[in-house]
């Protein structure tokens, strides 16, 4: 078979399909139909009820719903309120003092989140107007909450690691565990870059003025206690090995509406607003995962996984070339797709020749969540850049560009764990035996 016609043929029609407006599930699924009925030699149908039964019926997918479904409830509480006053005694100290807000802020609401976007609007929604109130500079404000809220994709429990465990077939307890230290070392490269950017930049740091006793600081950290406490539950429960990913969500979610009920902000109506959206963001992210599936389906019967992986191994191609190969490709998608299209667009081409080249797919699970990071601030649809410019009312460029130094900072943290694979693999092989 003649696999450039084959790849060519495919992209064009998934360009045209995604240029006309047509929902990247049904995309998908067009493209999978054209591969089987032309390439594949195969009923498209049968094989597409098939599918769309393995898809669906998977017991590690229930997290998934779980999870979106207490980050809804969070989102409609006074948490992030509650964190903001909590945190920002004790970083006054640092340079850039309540720039750290943000990334800190986010950092946290991730643990209990899992989503991007969510963490970027649900903290933002407090630090940008606090922050431009005290006269920071809206430019490194947008820029460092932009950055910080792709946390939400790598510090567990994340939407993204569960998609990719199921795309991938890779541990989703074990993938949670792994992308805590990149993610602490994530935050920890973005706060560098903050203080070195406000020693550089002194006179546009506003001046502190005000004062707070110890005992006042510790009144205020007595904030943070809920969001602590939902911490340790979800994820202390995992790495305890007390509960599974499913068994720990649905602990979060009685969590987060302990949380809602405690802080007065659970009502009828925001109870059926986070339902509603947990429902419909559940159901499109099920509804891309099926078209996903049918595309892997069709990509087996035309034989271009295995084609593909055989051609790396007989070129004998450097697993890092490979890395840096794929790594174009993913934020070329970015600047079209979501996170969660990329993933499961590309698995079932690349699992194979990942496999080939030697590279640990719990790893790699990381490094893709870390491009994946780099594309949800690359425009024209990096969802964390819409959600900064509905925040703030500034242009979709002025945003983007704020936003670039993290983009680079995200490929640095990607560089580390290159060259420093056990700062993923440590701690799951410390905690599981594997």
């Amino acid at each position: 078979m003649d696999y450039f016609i084959l790849c060519t043929t495919l992209l064009v029609a998934l360009f045209v399909l995604l240029g006309a407006g047509v929902w990247v599930a049904l995309s998908l699924l067009g493209v999978g139909i054209i591969a089987m009925e032309v390439f594949g030699g195969a009923p498209a149908g049968p094989i597409l009820a098939t599918t769309a039964w393995a898809a669906s019926a998977s017991w590690t997918l229930t997290a998934l719903p779980l999870f979106i479904w207490m980050g809804e409830i969070l989102y409609r509480t006074k948490l992030s309120q509650d964190m903001f006053h909590g945190l920002s005694p004790w970083i006054r100290f640092l340079p850039g003092r309540l720039l750290h807000a943000n990334v800190l802020g986010c950092g946290i609401f991730a643990a209990v989140s899992g989503s991007s976007a969510a963490t970027a609007a649900t903290i933002g929604r407090i630090s940008l107007p606090e922050l431009k109130s005290r006269g920071y500079p809206d430019a490194i404000s947008m820029g460092s909450l932009a950055g910080a809220g792709t946390l939400g994709l790598l510090i567990p429990p994340s939407i993204m690691m569960i998609v990719y465990g199921v795309a991938a077939q890779v541990s989703i307890s074990r993938l949670f565990i792994a992308g805590l230290l990149p993610g602490l070392l994530l935050l920890v490269i973005f706060s560098g870059y903050l203080m070195v950017w406000s020693m550089i930049n002194r006179e546009q740091i506003p001046a502190d003025n005000e004062r707070l006793s110890f005992r006042e600081k510790i009144a205020r950290a007595r904030l943070l206690i809920p969001v602590a406490l939902l911490i340790v539950a979800v994820i202390g429960s995992i790495y305890a090995g007390i509960a599974t990913a499913t068994e720990a969500a649905a602990v979060g979610v009685v969590g987060a509406l302990v949380i809602a009920g405690v802080s007065g902000s659970l009502t009828r109506e925001t109870f059926m607003a986070s339902l509603m959206g947990a429902v419909c963001t559940s159901c499109m992210i099920f509804f891309i995962l099926l078209g996903a599936h049918y595309l892997t389906a069709s990509m087996s019967f035309t034989g271009l996984p295995s084609a593909l992986a055989d051609w790396i191994v007989a070129k004998q191609m450097s697993p890092y070339v490979l890395l840096f190969s794929l790594t174009v490709l993913f934020i070329v998608l970015g600047c079209f797709l979501d996170g969660i299209s990329i993933i499961l667009l590309t698995t079932a081409i690349i699992m194979p020749a990942i496999q080939a080249a030697g590279i640990d797919l719990l790893w790699f699970g990381i490094f893709v969540i870390l491009v994946v990071e780099m594309a949800q601030i690359t425009p024209p649809v990096g969802f964390n850049l819409f959600v900064i410019q509905g925040l703030t009312g500034r242009d979709l460029w002025s945003v983007a560009r704020a936003s670039m130094p993290f983009f680079f900072l995200i490929a640095l943290a990607m560089l580390l764990i290159t060259v420093f694979p056990q700062i993923v693999l440590a701690l799951p092989q410390a905690v599981t035996g594997q």
